[in-house]
């Protein structure tokens, strides 16, 4: 599946804007790159689901409950996905530099309701040197992703 998020969001006739940025390797330092907060930055955890993968979002500046993200997702327990994993899962971008769409690699994805708050969003566009923005409603119509409590903040 080759499929550029800028492309999909064309196609989709929906707006948003492309940031060019020097690399960075975590949603927190693609924040400080952009001088946006980390609060309306939307970064991918994939977690393994059973024998299967799910996407949880949340702000760079928050971190992924795992009780929280497996009562969203209706499960026992939730683990990481290693970066073998996220390769296999994601083969067109960059690891961790996963877009927060799950909906184009078949993921369920659930967004922490603080992000789902916000009015827009940054997130990575498949690689460490591109971001987007785009309206957190844009967003939501186009992944239709269950909106739950998913964070702690980080330490």
């Amino acid at each position: 599946m080759e499929m550029k998020i800028e492309e999909y969001l064309k196609d989709k006739k929906v707006k948003f804007t492309a940031l060019e940025h020097p690399p960075a390797y975590t949603s927190q330092e693609a924040a400080a790159e952009q001088h946006v907060s980390g609060n309306m930055v939307a970064k991918a955890v994939v977690v393994k689901v059973d024998k299967s993968y799910a996407m949880c979002v949340l702000a760079a500046s928050l971190k992924l409950d795992m009780k929280k993200a497996a009562k969203a997702l209706k499960v026992k327990r939730v683990s990481l996905a290693d970066e073998t994993e996220m390769a296999k899962l994601f083969p067109d971008v960059d690891v961790g530099a996963e877009p927060p769409f799950g909906n184009l690699y078949e993921l369920p994805t659930v967004v922490d309701e603080h992000l789902a708050a916000d009015e827009e969003i940054v997130c990575r566009a498949g690689t460490h040197t591109r971001s987007i923005r785009l309206k957190y409603s844009d967003y939501a119509s186009l992944v239709n992703p269950v909106v739950a409590d998913l964070s702690t903040h980080a330490q």
